[in-house]
């Protein structure tokens, strides 16, 4: 008996499996997702702002290790104007169910007619056993026609892969040559915790690894890959090269990519623009009014701490006595809780406003610290002591050379490696009494104190002669 031949035959391909739904169906939906990624925002926000649900974007994030797919970023290079588009499929579709012809449709699309016959013939919906055309579903069959997969360079270099393993993961070596193992540590998928063990291993980074090559063989130009290629076959799926594993390796031991936007858009939350020190009146820059001053922590052995307020002008210095809270180093730490050591931002923002109240007003201008976390509550602070807080900018110490040399100057009472919380508020005052009764050159060879007591009287004798 003669077998019926269906018309779905002239598609020219053998039987596919379903994939469900074709991926073209959310692409744009994937696009806009990627876009708010690279502009640094959360997965969770960027799923919001794609029109899918958080828990979809957080699989789409993970699924890519964090990188997008090649076709998406916007450095991928559009398609050729030699295919159809999706938009041009889409008006296939559209004319072609209002019943127009294979060279109407090609007419209206400015294209040539086999074009379109050859679209409606390779990339058309068999399933039926017709030949219908749906436009997703020949977005589909174009891109599956056009992949080419190539494998990458580790995957198919042996002697490159080991290279990179050995160099990244490899055991860490005593120096009578024997390994040691170092803690277990369990693979989860995901980045270490705080205070957590980690991995042992050589640990060399990716771009260690690819500028060693060119030293260790300078003649063999197969042994060479880019640092990229490694990151890529580490955070990429379906390489098959390196085990995503072992980035627990790189120094990070990030198990997803970050994005450079995401990872500038972190920072201090208590910090905003108006309180930088860009925003500080220039008569604190030129040491010409009293009145401004310059803070920081000394930190000793056991989280201990002292705070150092230092003013700008007269070189004055203040220490603020942080002693540990009850239940330090006796009950166990909780997470987000109080900080016992002393040196949290309630402590540091009562012991600054204690110490700081006890000068005139006109000794209270402003204050500049850096972006540490015992500063979260600057805004109290400033409404309990009219303290104007600014903040120098990201590790810039110089921004505050004054507090920087003080700092300096206590270390010969308070070495590092040593307990602060065994001194007392008495220590404290002799050891700030001791510094502003030496003489400094910068002052001409006066006092802080006496530099200090000068503009008192200068301020108290005019106040007199207005009145």
């Amino acid at each position: 008996m003669r077998t019926r031949r269906r018309r779905s035959d002239r598609a020219g391909r053998g039987v596919l499996r379903s994939p469900g739904r074709p991926l073209v169906a959310r692409h744009e939906d994937r696009l806009r997702f990627w876009a708010a990624i690279a502009a640094g925002v959360a997965s969770e926000d960027a799923a919001v702002h794609a029109g899918v649900s958080p828990a979809v974007g957080v699989r789409w994030f993970r699924e890519a290790g964090g990188m997008p797919p090649s076709q998406l970023p916007r450095s991928s290079r559009p398609p050729s104007e030699r295919h159809l588009s999706f938009a041009e499929r889409e008006e296939v579709a559209l004319l072609r169910a209002q019943g127009h012809g294979v060279r109407e449709v090609a007419r209206r699309l400015g294209r040539a007619a086999s074009t379109i016959s050859r679209e409606l013939r390779r990339n058309a919906a068999t399933r039926s056993g017709g030949l219908a055309y749906r436009a997703t579903t020949a977005q589909w069959h174009a891109e599956r026609s056009a992949r080419r997969p190539k494998a990458g360079k580790l995957a198919t270099d042996v002697a490159l892969r080991t290279y990179v393993q050995e160099r990244l993961a490899g055991v860490v070596v005593a120096p009578g040559g024997a390994a040691v193992p170092g803690p277990v540590v369990r693979w989860k998928g995901r980045r270490h915790g705080p205070r957590q063990s980690r991995r042992w291993a050589a640990a060399w980074s990716p771009e260690q690894i690819a500028r060693r090559l060119r030293l260790d063989f300078p003649g063999d130009e197969a042994m060479r890959i880019s640092h990229e290629a490694i990151y890529q076959a580490l955070y990429v799926q379906g390489r098959g090269a390196l085990r995503r594993e072992l980035t627990a390796c790189l120094r990070t031991g990030r198990a997803l990519r970050v994005p450079r936007a995401r990872t500038r858009g972190r920072g201090k939350s208590f910090v905003g623009p108006e309180v930088m020190i860009s925003q500080r009146p220039a008569e604190a820059a030129d040491r010409a009014v009293p009145g401004h001053w310059e803070g920081d922590l000394v930190l000793g052995l056991r989280s201990s701490a002292i705070g150092t307020l230092v003013e700008r002008t007269t070189r004055f210095t203040m220490l603020l006595h942080l002693p540990p809270m009850t239940g330090h180093d006796s009950e166990p730490r909780v997470k987000n809780g109080p900080a016992l050591a002393g040196h949290g931002a309630e402590a540091v923002r009562d012991a600054i406003a204690r110490t700081i109240t006890t000068l005139p007003a006109q000794l209270r201008r402003s204050l500049t610290w850096d972006q540490g976390a015992e500063m979260a509550q600057h805004a109290r602070l400033r409404i309990d002591t009219g303290l104007q807080v600014y903040f120098c900018d990201p590790h810039s110490p110089w921004q505050r050379g004054t507090n920087e040399n003080t700092n300096g100057l206590l270390r010969q009472y308070f070495p590092r490696g040593t307990d602060l919380s065994v001194h007392d508020d008495n220590g404290l005052a002799a050891v700030a009494l001791a510094l502003n009764a030496r003489p400094r050159k910068t002052l001409g060879w006066r006092t802080p104190a006496e530099a200090l007591d000068g503009i008192l009287r200068s301020a108290h004798s005019r106040v007199a002669t207005t009145a």
